[in-house]
């Protein structure tokens, strides 16, 4: 079996399914956050591979899995039937042909049964305004933190804040208002509920 994976026909199947188990590990200790994009006139399209419904990170490792794993199934037919492996410049167009289709209805079966924290349906600015937390580091000028938010949806969204006056600080577990942006960088100033005691 090891020689099987090992085999130069299969490298690239083999790599789409370790690099779907390392998008895994990144969500799962929670590097990646949110993707939020706006993809205007290619939305029929990318609605159809299964984009919006689910969060991109996801969508590409279902893609990866499906991908590798049809890639390594129609070798070790191939393998089977003609005691050889198509050529990988063969293979992998034809695995990712099967894939797309595939992902999208993954998407479709999938997003019913997902919490709806993530969107690309909602621009960044409309969550100027909104009140967040910071859960990760401490913010200074030159050194945003990662802080908490939810839209009006209820959607959360994980967004980098420095605060919007010199000089300030605003530490982990602090509140701060989201006063403005600058690209995909927030400023912020202290809700003023730091030193309140928790309940």
């Amino acid at each position: 079996m090891a020689a099987f994976l090992l085999a130069s026909e299969n490298i690239v199947f083999v790599s789409a399914i370790m690099l779907m188990l390392l998008i895994g590990l990144v969500q799962a200790i929670g590097i990646a956050g949110d993707f939020d994009a706006d993809f205007g006139g290619e939305a029929d399209l990318l609605g159809w591979l299964g984009v919006g419904r689910l969060p991109l990170l996801m969508l590409l490792a279902i893609f990866l899995a499906l991908f590798g794993m049809i890639g390594l199934i129609g070798q070790h037919l191939m393998l089977d039937l003609a005691g050889t492996m198509a050529s990988p410049w063969i293979a992998a167009p034809a695995a990712a042909a099967a894939s797309f289709p595939l992902t999208g209805l993954s998407a479709r079966l999938l997003a019913p049964l997902l919490p709806r924290d993530q969107s690309s349906a909602v621009p960044l600015d409309a969550l100027i305004g909104a009140v967040a937390r910071i859960v990760t580091g401490q913010a200074r000028s030159g050194f945003p933190a990662r802080a908490r938010v939810e839209d009006g949806f209820g959607q959360t969204h994980y967004v980098m804040v420095e605060p919007d006056n010199p000089g300030q600080t605003l530490n982990e577990g602090e509140a701060v208002l989201l006063v403005r942006r600058d690209d995909h960088l927030f400023r912020a100033i202290s809700y003023g509920d730091h030193h309140l005691p928790r309940l």
